[in-house]
């Protein structure tokens, strides 16, 4: 039954085209989830790159997540170990700092119905701040004191910031984040996964 509706519920989200006259490019819904996914990946919406590849975070940001999560690519890929549900399913466009913020709309029409389809999510990691307002009880009046809270946040979820080279710069200024919250985070990402890490 839950394989069922999930199914359905992804092919319905694959012919979506809710908001196809406010993208720049045709909708290309992108999402890999599994019932039996054990981390939910809530990342913000699909770059360009993402949208032309069909793959989500096959490009710099990708390579650093993975990095501090301690997972191969294939472990990344594998919906059973890694759910990646963006806010946003469709590349928004971009602005004069980078990618738009992901459309509402996705949130509001899908994530209800799919998230408690995947109940055997250990492990909620929620990557910027559209992620961590929708997926966090409560959070800090910043990302960066929201990530600096991971600790209120055990066992259930992490916050992260976005890892993209952008973000350089923050990284620096917070070495906390790579001393303290990377180790944890790994170890974290290993125990809920289904089998270890290569």
């Amino acid at each position: 039954m839950g394989a069922n509706a999930l199914n359905g519920l992804l092919a319905e989200i694959a012919s979506c085209r809710a908001c196809a006259m406010c993208l720049p490019k045709e909708p290309r819904p992108m999402l890999r989830v599994a019932s039996e996914a054990r981390i939910l990946l809530a990342g913000q919406a699909p770059g360009r790159q993402a949208h032309e590849s069909g793959v989500p975070w096959r490009d710099a940001s990708g390579d650093r997540l993975r990095d501090w999560l301690g997972a191969d690519a294939a472990t990344f890929y594998d919906p059973a170990c890694f759910a990646i549900v963006p806010m946003g399913f469709c590349y928004p466009g971009s602005g004069r700092n980078g990618d738009l913020p992901p459309r509402a709309e996705c949130r509001a029409l899908w994530h209800a119905r799919l998230l408690p389809l995947l109940s055997e999510v250990r492990l909620v990691l929620a990557v910027g701040e559209h992620a961590q307002a929708y997926h966090l009880a409560q959070r800090q009046k910043n990302l960066t004191l929201t990530v600096a809270a991971w600790r209120a946040y055990l066992p259930g979820a992490i916050p992260l910031p976005h890892p993209s080279p952008r973000n350089a710069s923050w990284l620096r200024k917070n070495p906390w984040f790579e001393q303290e919250l990377l180790p944890e985070l790994r170890a974290r990402v290993a125990a809920a996964l289904p089998k270890p890490i290569a």
